[in-house]
């Protein structure tokens, strides 16, 4: 596009000025610059590269899909919320809190992916001798693993055009810098900027690209928010610091399902999947205590069994609504609709609720169980062993179905639970070998089964 710029021409010997003049410089002549308009053709944009194809018109119906080639990392763990593997030319996005293993498990991964694949590992972070050592510490095969330390997003972009290689992960996208900016690293425009190029060569490349991203204090990733929007996988990696076990979300897929959830256990040798993650979440009791109860939660196609514990004691002042893994805001309406339908008062009491493992819980599906709970320490009866329960509470006091509860309940009974107190529109149609589902519409009818449960 021609771009239209002010000058002055002298009609005598053609020589042009920024500004009017009264004496030409060329030739000296007075009175004889005349305004005109100059063209100057301007260099092709680095953006206009950045969306796949032209701006030619098809008809959608016209364009032929190729079946998708996923990568499989070798980690099953890392694959389920990935939606399966890599995907060639996607984007992948993943952060998490400092020290929680985002280098070591991505580190991991290469490992086993240079056995078939071409990789390449950016470090803008550590120097080769730390990346070399973590290596040696996790005991990796590297020998097929190229380790590039820089940050220049211009040398990394020729770097990669010039390798091809199949995976390549950048380590961390706040560390990068483009010359074609004056700001420093890690501000909105560097981040924006070398997330946008570094898409760009995916998509042209076919090259399957995972950055590695900083967290604020409050979790959320930084930068621009549209870093997030840019690419097609967004990962979350989560866990109590204190713990052993680490989560890996997915909050967006554009080749899979969103939610999903892998489970893994840090380890001297690394991060190492948990394939029974349900055992994790329920706590080992000696003797059943008041204020526990299991429930079955969904992420993405996982059911997972999470144990909810509650601590109902007497408040000194003014009584305090604490949660861990489980909605703040979400507990006081449980609480009033407890109250208003239920007949059970805890405007005097504290009332803590934790959901066990560090996992967090953010389904309504857990209303039931951690009601259930509540209930449980406040008349300190402990609940029937082997007993789960789920279900939405509405603020009329009507218990709502959870999406697949077929599998949900499924995935106790393999856990050993013999007993569910489920929503009637869970109930399911036919008889499950080994396990009594006990139906409810209301939250004074789940109240008072488990009574006579008890």
């Amino acid at each position: 596009m021609a771009k239209a710029k002010l000058c002055f021409s002298c009609t005598e010997c053609g020589a042009t000025s920024t500004k009017w003049q009264g004496q030409c410089d060329g030739c000296g002549q007075w009175n004889t610059l005349v305004e005109s308009v100059a063209e100057k053709a301007t260099p092709a944009s680095r953006f206009e590269s950045l969306a796949p194809g032209g701006a030619k018109l098809r008809n959608l119906s016209d364009i032929e899909t190729k079946d998708m080639v996923r990568i499989a990392t070798g980690i099953a763990e890392f694959d389920r919320p990935l939606g399966g593997g890599l995907v060639a030319g996607g984007v992948v996005l993943i952060g998490g809190d400092p020290g929680i293993g985002k280098s070591t498990l991505l580190l991991q991964a290469l490992s086993l992916l240079s056995a078939s694949s071409k990789v390449l590992y950016v470090s803008g972070e550590e120097s080769a001798e730390q990346v070399a050592m973590r290596a040696r510490r996790l005991s990796l095969e590297t020998d097929k693993v190229q380790l590039l330390t820089e940050i220049n997003l211009e040398k990394i972009l020729g770097v990669l055009q010039t390798e091809a290689p199949q995976v390549a992960v950048i380590d961390s996208i706040q560390t990068l810098w483009s010359d074609q900016l004056s700001s420093a690293p890690g501000s909105v425009a560097q981040v924006r900027e070398c997330s946008a190029q570094l898409t760009r060569l995916a998509k042209q490349a076919g090259i399957t690209i995972i950055l590695v991203g900083h967290v604020t204090k409050e979790g959320a990733l930084a930068g621009p928010r549209v870093l997030e929007h840019i690419v097609d996988t967004v990962l979350y990696f989560e866990g109590d610091p204190n713990s052993s076990f680490r989560l890996i979300r997915a909050f967006k897929n554009r080749f899979g399902a969103v939610n999903e959830l892998g489970v893994f256990a840090m380890t001297e040798h690394g991060l190492k999947g948990v394939n029974n993650p349900s055992a994790i979440f329920l706590s080992q009791h000696n003797q059943n205590v008041s204020g526990s109860c299991v429930m079955v939660t969904q992420e993405g196609t996982r059911p997972l069994l999470v144990e909810i514990q509650a601590l109902v004691d007497s408040a000194h002042g003014n009584p305090r609504r604490l949660t861990v893994g489980v909605e703040g805001q979400r507990l006081a309406m449980l609480l009033a609709v407890l109250h208003r339908h239920g007949g059970i008062a805890c405007f005097d009491q504290d009332v803590f609720v934790n959901a066990v493992g560090g996992v967090k819980i953010s389904e309504p599906a857990a209303d039931l169980a951690v009601l259930l709970s509540i209930v449980s320490s406040l008349t300190n009866r402990p609940l029937p062993e082997k007993l789960v329960a789920f279900g939405e509470v509405g603020l009329a006091g009507e218990i709502r179905p959870a999406p697949r509860g077929q599998e949900r309940l499924k995935e106790a009974v393999k856990l050993g639970f013999t007993t569910a107190i489920v929503p009637g529109g869970n109930n399911p149609k036919k008889p499950i070998d080994g396990l009594e589902v006990i139906p409810v519409n209301r939250l004074d009818d789940a109240i008072r089964k488990l009574r006579d449960l008890g």
